[in-house]
């Protein structure tokens, strides 16, 4: 699976995008049908207590399922975001069983 990282508003983090794909590659190994990944990690100065967005949009057969969380912390926000993607893999899986 490919994954590609577009930072907005922030510095790029080697340590956060080695993070993120670790998650990313546990999620193809469990979920084969992915093809890539578009990473989205951006700051908001607006919010003061979260303001850590990550968003990540996911290519598989089928349309794209997208999911995006905004925490205090972008490992915080990366897990949370991971776990609504896990969600909504589970329901799409079970429709290619279906078929």
């Amino acid at each position: 699976m490919t994954v590609n990282f577009q930072y907005v508003n922030t510095d790029v983090s080697e340590a956060l995008s080695t993070f993120i794909e670790e998650k990313l590659d546990k999620l193809a190994n469990k979920f084969e049908f992915l093809i890539s990944a578009q990473v989205y990690i951006k700051h908001d100065d607006n919010h003061h207590d979260t303001g850590k967005i990550c968003n990540i949009e996911l290519s598989l057969p089928g349309p794209r399922i997208f999911a995006t969380s905004n925490e205090a912390t972008y490992e915080m926000a990366v897990n949370e975001t991971i776990n609504d993607l896990t969600r909504q893999l589970k329901k799409r899986k079970q429709i290619y069983k279906v078929h």
